[in-house]
Order: structure tokens, then sequence, then C-alpha cells
């Protein structure tokens, strides 16, 4: 089949250099690159394990936590309330 690409500057870079490396034609390196690029395409996505946190005990608090403000000048002094 013959068809016109627009290939972006940074993908017709690309493949000048796999052309070169190859010493194969442009035709050819766009073709190879198509089918690896359609086959990891069509291909499943892998499934990906779920991230997990494990908890670590850290003792009892030292100060109170259900008031926070007073919790803040506790540990800040009460310069700063």
């Amino acid at each position: 089949m013959r068809t016109t690409l627009t290939l972006d500057d940074d993908v017709a870079v690309q493949l000048e250099r796999l052309r070169r490396a190859r010493n194969a034609n442009l035709k050819d390196v766009v073709n190879d690159a198509l089918r690896r690029g359609l086959r990891d395409m069509s291909a499943p996505s892998k499934g990906r394990q779920p991230f997990r946190t494990h908890a670590s005990p850290m003792g009892k608090p030292l100060v109170n936590l259900d008031n926070v403000a007073e919790t803040l000048a506790q540990l800040e002094g009460e310069g700063f309330k």
C-alpha cells in the first residue's frame, strides 16, 4: 500500500538514525517500527500489583492529639498560640 505520512521532527530523526545504523532503506525501518509498535499496542496490558503499605506500631503518643491547638501549644510553647 502506498500512502503519505507526516512525521514529527523527533520521529523523523530517530528513523533516520536507525536507517543509517542498519544500513537499510526508510521503508523497511518504518515498517519494522510500525509492526513492533502495533504488536505492543495490541498486546493485553500487564496487570499491576496493588501498592500496599504496612502499618508499624509507634507506641502511645506523648501528647493528647484530640485537641490540635492544645497539642501545638504544648509542643511549640505558649508563644505560638
